[in-house]
Formats: C-alpha cells, sequence, structure tokens
C-alpha cells in the first residue's frame, strides 16, 4: 500500500497544489497592477485611442427668400430680402438685407441691411444683437439712419420661423418688427409659403413716412416649385395695408393705401 493510499487526505493535498501551479507563464491579463508589463503597455494603448473628432468647426449659409417682380398698378418693383451666416453651433454673425427699387418712372427705392451677432439660447432660438442702415432716395434726394437691434429668430410650435425684433434710432425713435413664415408641403417639390409682416413704431417719423403706431401689415402667399432643393422658381401674390398715421402720410406722398401686386421670382440658398 502506498502512502498516498493510506492518507487519502494527502492525495487531496497534492492534486490541489498540481492544479493551482501553473504550467506556463502567467497570462498578462492577471498580473498585479503594479506590474511592469502593465505600465510598459499603458503608453502603447493610449496610442491606439482615435484622434479626437473637430466638432467645432465654422461653416456658412445664405438664403434669398425673395428675389421677385412684383407687378402691380403704378410703378412696379424689383425686391429682394436675403439673409446669411457664418459660425459655429452657437455663435454666429449674421448679415441680412432687403429692399425694392421702381422698374418704372422715377428711380426710387429704399435698402435696409443688419449686422448682427447671434448666440444659441435655446434648442432652434438664437439671440440676435447688432446693428441696422436704412436708406431711402427718391427724384434725386436721399436720407438715411442708424439703428441698434436687439431680437431673436427661430423655429417657433407648429413650425413658423418667426423673426420679432426691436430698434432704437440714432435719434432714440423705438419701432419693433414681427416676421413669420411657414411651408406647406403639397408635394416634396411643390410648396406654399404664407408669410406675414407687421411693424410698430412709438414715435412719428414723417421724413421716413412713418408714423406713431402701426404702421402696416404686409401679407404674402407664394407657390415654388424646387427644380433642385437650393433652387426654387415661384409665383404668387403680396398684399400690403399701410395702417394709421402712416397710412396719412402715405396718402399725403400721392400713393394708395392698399397695394395688391402679383410676384414672379426665384429663391435660392447655399
Amino acid at each position: 500500500m502506498t502512502a498516498l493510499e493510506s492518507c487519502p487526505w494527502l492525495s487531496v493535498f497534492v492534486l490541489a497544489s498540481c492544479a493551482g501551479t501553473p504550467s506556463g507563464p502567467a497570462p498578462t491579463d492577471q498580473l498585479e497592477p503594479n506590474s511592469s508589463r502593465i505600465e510598459s503597455a499603458a503608453p502603447q494603448g493610449q496610442r491606439a485611442w482615435p484622434r479626437p473628432v473637430h466638432d467645432d468647426q465654422w461653416f456658412s449659409f445664405v438664403r434669398a427668400e425673395q428675389l421677385e417682380y412684383r407687378s402691380q398698378p403704378g410703378a412696379d418693383l424689383l425686391r429682394w430680402e436675403a439673409q446669411g451666416w457664418y459660425g459655429g453651433d452657437y455663435t454666429r454673425l449674421w448679415l441680412k438685407t432687403e429692399g425694392e427699387l421702381s422698374v418704372d418712372g422715377p428711380s426710387d427705392g429704399e435698402i435696409e441691411v443688419q449686422a448682427l451677432l447671434s448666440r444659441l439660447i435655446a434648442p432652434f432660438w438664437d439671440v440676435q444683437v447688432g446693428a441696422r442702415y436704412d436708406r431711402r432716395w427718391a427724384s434725386g434726394t436721399g436720407a438715411g439712419r442708424w439703428f441698434g437691434v436687439v431680437g431673436l429668430q427661430g423655429l417657433s410650435p407648429y413650425e413658423f420661423e418667426v423673426e420679432p425684433a426691436l430698434f432704437v434710432s440714432e435719434d432714440g425713435d423705438l419701432s419693433a418688427r414681427l416676421t413669420a413664415t411657414t411651408d406647406f408641403l403639397i408635394t416634396q417639390r411643390l410648396i406654399l409659403q404664407p408669410r406675414f409682416e407687421t411693424e410698430i413704431a412709438f414715435s412719428s417719423v414723417p421724413e421716413f413716412g412713418v408714423g406713431e403706431g402701426v404702421n402696416y401689415t404686409d401679407l404674402g402667399l407664394r407657390l415654388r416649385y424646387e427644380v433642385r432643393r437650393e433652387v426654387a422658381p415661384y409665383i404668387g401674390i403680396n398684399w400690403i395695408r399701410w395702417l394709421g398715421k402712416t397710412g396719412r402720410l402715405v396718402r399725403s406722398a400721392g400713393n394708395k393705401r392698399n397695394e395688391l401686386a402679383i410676384v414672379f421670382g426665384l429663391r435660392f440658398w447655399f
């Protein structure tokens, strides 16, 4: 009889000792945390991480919302409204311009330019601060003035693009404007866009045809066809009604308080 057979507990001890002793080198994943192998592998593991993503880039965008010919009683007009920005996801520099130029008769017209710095304050909403310059001319004479601007621009519930803004002129004249548009998809390329704009002035400025109170109501309806997403010719109608003291100033200048026009234009962005 052998010693293992006479002592069963001894055989158990020997088997346990053999099972707990590895026959080869220990795997690297079983090394102690302070092992030199871990320390030597750490820099190599760090170099294996992918390069960081550059997600704070700056981009640019330009959109001509209106570039149109307005056929109306009296003098036909060329009308434009465009805006663009350059910046990132949170801070952007905006440039906006709009104006009109008479086609028939004297070369009358007006232009407005805004330079604004915006900051994202909520999803789909930017606060904008900057300056605005207006210039009007008629029969060889003209006048211009500067404004400070504070406004918002964003997407309201029911997908209305809204632009409320407050203006203070260099002479301290206060006014406010609200513009709202939305799109109704008839097909994937045929889109109907209603548009609303109004302005209110808190003081009269007769030399610029502005009276105290609500100045006007501007309603438009344009049907565009997107040849490409970036290019869309359109046709529509536009109606404007001059109100209150501003309406009386318009009438005294020999113009009508109501203007209904058929419009033909092009909308594009890049």
